[in-house]
């Protein structure tokens, strides 16, 4: 079970990072910044199962360690204006923090399942994952509308 969770994993990281340097290619909107999180967000239906439910110290705990790593997302994301749009600049370092990110969790996930329930696991790194996406698209939303008030001032 666990191998494949760390396939999916895996698999999902490079997805990722594909779908990344593709989106560098093409302007950014405020819309495909926002939408990432209200879709991840139907996932959150997993906590009517009560076996995926955690306590309020592991929600706590799961918030804090993805608001954390939500920063090393967000100093890789930078915007720049090529003529009259905004782009996403292409950045090495996050192809290595995603990695990076993914082996982190890796460790961590298999160091906590012998002590935490495996759905309240994933009820955490759900969670986790969650608060790490939608701090770095709300910082990701906050840079590009300062790059948005550039462009119409030039």
């Amino acid at each position: 079970m666990a191998t494949a969770g760390i396939i999916v994993a895996l698999g999902m990281a490079i997805f990722w990072n594909v779908y990344r340097m593709k989106e560098a290619a093409k302007p950014v909107t405020a819309k495909k910044i926002i939408l990432p999180p209200f879709f991840m967000s139907t996932g959150a239906c997993m906590y009517i199962i009560p076996i995926f439910r955690i306590t309020p110290m592991e929600m706590l705990e799961a918030v804090l360690v993805g608001m954390f790593f939500s920063i090393f997302l967000i100093m890789t994301s930078k915007f720049e204006i090529r003529g009259t749009e905004i782009y996403l600049q292409r950045s090495k370092a996050f192809v290595i923090i995603i990695f990076g990110l993914l082996a982190l969790r890796i460790a961590i996930k298999s160091y906590l399942s012998s002590t935490i329930d495996y759905g309240q696991l994933s009820g955490m790194f759900f969670l986790l994952a969650f608060s790490m996406i939608v701090c770095w698209r709300i910082a990701m939303y906050f840079s590009y509308k300062k790059m948005e008030r550039k462009l119409l001032e030039a």
